[in-house]
């Protein structure tokens, strides 16, 4: 298990602090609590799957010049603590999952009931998808960027700050859409199960053929299980995650007559064009996807 390397290192106080990222979501974060005085660098960028990730060498190097390294953990970046120990590099490593609150990665997909306070081996790692653990991300992130560089201690807390005023409000309007969406018709289908926590945060239940990761395959007993359950419970729509293989989710709509509900957002932003393109703009643009299809 990753954790936290709580060693401070010095930090140029004319320069900017290099922080590397591992995903873009996370990468969107700490760019929101750094502001000007950090330049951030995500190694899984836009529209790119995490999950099946393999680093390259000049993954390596940006480790290697990093003066800090944020990583999600929870199991989530499987070739992190490789890729770190590859790299030699001696930028503390921040998990910004620390102080999440977790719930179980295996659950039945037809039950709102989660474990909650899951082990790190077995919690689900996608804890961003509700807002108040996006929060906790936050406070890991200004934390760890005021220990390599205490000069700047009041910036990075004022910063995160204002980025929580604007979470509050984003969860705020969540909550008050998905309220607006008839109870009986707020069940969707999307590729993998990475809306658990959005589930637990916010009543919208998520069905998915694959499990956690996007590595795990659904076999054809998977999709005509989820296809039977489409047709018996009248599930309205079926969306498609920006970085998954759109063909088994059409296969899914053409065969359950469930209306293809168009591109959601679980583990990346989109490009700087695309509707996605930082954390608060992720969320309302999902929320847009499932209010139209499901309102």
């Amino acid at each position: 298990m990753l954790l936290a390397v709580l060693t401070p290192v010095a930090a140029s106080a004319e320069g900017r602090i290099k922080a590397v990222a591992t995903f873009s979501i996370l990468g969107d974060l700490v760019r929101q609590v750094g502001g000007e005085r950090v330049a951030v660098t995500s190694l899984v960028g836009p529209d790119a799957d995490a999950h099946s990730f393999s680093p390259a060498p000049e993954d390596a190097r940006q480790l290697a010049g990093a003066d800090i390294v944020f990583v999600n953990g929870l199991g989530f970046e499987g070739w992190i603590e490789r890729l770190i120990r590859a790299s030699g590099t001696r930028a503390p490593v921040v998990v910004a999952s620390q102080d999440a609150k977790t719930i179980a990665g295996s659950r039945d997909h037809d039950d709102h009931g989660h474990d909650h306070g899951a082990t790190d081996d077995h919690a689900d790692p996608h804890a961003w998808q509700s807002v108040a653990n996006a929060k906790l991300y936050v406070a890991a992130i200004r934390d760890g960027l005021s220990r390599i560089d205490g000069t700047h201690t009041a910036l990075y807390a004022e910063n995160a700050r204002a980025y929580c005023e604007k979470l509050d409000a984003l969860d705020a309007e969540i909550r008050e859409t998905i309220r607006g969406i008839p109870e009986a018709r707020r069940r969707i289908i999307t590729n993998h199960d990475s809306f658990g926590y959005y589930t637990d945060a916010y009543g919208l239940r998520f069905i998915a053929p694959q499990g956690v990761s996007t590595e795990s395959e659904a076999g054809p007993k998977d999709v005509a299980r989820i296809i039977r359950q489409i047709r018996q419970q009248k599930i309205p729509a079926v969306f498609l995650e920006s970085i998954a293989d759109p063909r088994l989710m059409q296969q899914i709509a053409r065969e359950s007559g469930a209306k293809l509900g168009g591109k959601v957002f679980s583990d990346a932003l989109s490009g700087a064009d695309g509707p996605a393109p930082d954390y608060i703009a992720m969320m309302r643009a999902n929320l847009r996807a499932f209010r139209e299809a499901l309102g």
